[in-house]
Formats: C-alpha cells, structure tokens, sequence
C-alpha cells in the first residue's frame, strides 16, 4: 500500500508506533521497522542525550529499516536539555523526528536542517495548521480515544479526521483508537494517509515491558479507561487501577482548587515501576480506550501483516461487493 507517509518515511506499510514513556526502546522501534512500519524511540525515557546516543545505536544494529524518535516538549515542570537531545538525533543518523506537546518551531530551522523529517502530533485542526504552517512535513491527528493527552477539545476521530482532511495540504496519520485493518481502513476513509498506534503496540511480544502490562491490555474494555487531570487542563486518559480511582477521588473532592502536588506521587515517575517491574497499581500510566479491540499479544510483524491482510480484503471484497450489489 502507498500513500504519502509511506513514500515520506521510506516504509513499506503506512502504520507507526507513537512515542511511549518506557515502552519506546530500540527493541519495540526495531520490531515494528522490521515488520515494515515505522518504529520510533522515545527520546525523553533516555535520562541524557549520551544515553539516547546509545539507545539509538542500539536500534540502528537491530534493524536496517527507517526508524524515528519521539521528542516532547513538556508543559510541566521538567526542562529537558532539548538542544542536547536532537543533537544526539542527527549525529545518530535519525532520519524521523514525531514531535508532541508544545511546539517545536524553535527547533526546527536545525532539525529540518540536518535533513530530518518532522510528523507532529496534534489533537486539534488548529494545531495542525500550526504545524503545517511551521514546516512540519506531516502530523499525526489525535482523537479523543487516544490514550495519554487528547487535548481539551474533546473531538473523536469520526469529526476531527475528515475537518483535518478538510483544511491540510500535508499528509496526516490517524492515532487514538487505532488497532487493526479496520481502524486503517476508516482512518483512511476519513481522508488519513496512515495510522499511529500506541496502545496496540504495547501489547506484543517484542514490547520491552512487564507481562502484566500486556495481560491488563488484553483484560481491559472500552470502558476501563478514565480521564484524570482535567481540572489541571492536563487531561491524560488512564486505564483504571486503585491508583487512577484515588486520584479520581482527590479531584472530585478538590474540585477547581486542584493542583498538582494533590496527586503527584500518583501520575509523576511511576512507569519504571509500571512498565518495568508490573506493578499495576503503581499509579497512573497512559492507555487508550482501543484496548477493547485488542485481545491477543502477537508479535510485531504478525501484527502488522494482519492489519495489512485485513485492510486489502475490506477494501476489495467488502466495500467492492456493496457496489456491486
């Protein structure tokens, strides 16, 4: 299948794994990349820009394919050395940086520079044109079903896909509730070039992450997912725990008076503790409400080879037999 995302990025499928916090290792990007896809780093679970240096090196031996790295630029306290970072991308011979939070214009003169191409992420048609307008080769549109930070809007992917369509000249990946053929095919309906995938990812095999993680995906509905840091206008979408359901609890009590040092200790460094030693009540850890559709770990390239399957047989015998008929 060729879009434009696969023709930028260099890939044979126009499916990415988004940037995730202890889950985008050169293991879970050299995976998807194999399979044909477009793996991505995340760039900040490196606590220095040496050891993003060699968290990329690390992929760049376990597959030949394009892969990328994701860079936020937080709101929150944290202040990273971004200028540190991306050099630790461009000496490492990245060729794809996924940019999200706030935005990256003041990097992009030297990322654009170095030959890299930029797909921003954006949970709003406004924000996309500001990415376009800023030089982003590409974005990845958000609904509100993703998990992590959906933004304020409140948009799902049903209307903000076809209004993204609408108004952008770039191409554009769908991302929140994305899982298989299905999801690819309706993403690109609505007028995407590809789809982005967080939560799905985490459940395979090659994912770096403790089994509980991935069980708890399997185990979890559409309706296990809750919206937390609203008040904080911060949202990020959880999959419940007993941690989620106290901050929960804290908020509904504290109403407009909520700050952040009410829940810290409950959303601030609790991945490792998550991700890597499966304590699932450890507090709050981004997951989207896709993990309803997802009820197997596969590996990577099975799993991409399926949606590919499924996305061909949908587009030529199911919706070409309603012409038909």
């Amino acid at each position: 299948m060729k879009t434009r995302i696969t023709e930028l990025f260099g890939i044979q499928h126009p499916i990415i794994q988004g940037g995730m916090h202890f889950v985008g290792l050169a293991e879970m990007a050299s995976a998807v990349s194999n399979a044909g896809g477009l793996g991505i780093i995340t760039g900040l679970t490196q606590p220095t820009p040496e050891k993003l240096v060699e968290e990329i090196a690390k992929c760049s031996k376990m597959t030949s394919k394009p892969f990328g790295v994701n860079l936020t630029f937080l709101p929150g306290f944290a202040n990273p050395p971004y200028p540190e970072y991306i050099d630790a991308i461009i000496d490492g011979g990245v060729k794809v940086i996924e940019t999200a939070g706030r935005s990256p214009e003041a990097y992009m003169d030297k990322i654009k520079g170095a030959g890299i191409k930029v797909i921003h992420k954006c949970t709003s048609v406004r924000h996309s044109l500001k990415a376009e307008k800023i030089g982003c080769h590409a974005v990845s549109v958000d609904g509100f079903e993703c998990g992590g930070h959906p933004g304020e809007d409140d948009i799902p992917n049903m209307i903000l896909l076809p209004r993204a369509a609408e108004e952008l000249k770039i191409p554009f990946v769908a991302s929140g509730g994305m899982a298989d053929g299905r999801s690819l095919v309706a993403a690109m309906a609505l007028g995407a070039e590809g789809m982005n995938m967080g939560t799905r990812f985490i459940a395979t095999k090659e994912a770096p992450v403790h089994i509980n993680v991935k069980n708890a995906i399997v185990a979890a509905s559409e309706l296990d997912t809750r919206l937390v840091m609203r008040g904080l206008r911060n949202t990020e979408r959880v999959l419940t725990n007993a941690a989620v359901e106290k901050i929960v609890e804290i908020e509904k009590e504290k109403g407009d008076s909520i700050a952040i040092e009410d829940i810290r200790e409950l959303v601030g460094g609790v991945y490792p503790r998550v991700m890597q030693e499966g304590l699932m009540d450890a507090g709050a850890w981004s997951c989207g409400m896709v993990a309803g559709l997802i009820h197997d770990i596969p590996t990577c390239q099975e799993l991409i080879d399926n949606i590919m399957n499924e996305a061909e047989a949908i587009i030529r015998k199911r919706l070409e037999g309603f012409l038909a008929a």
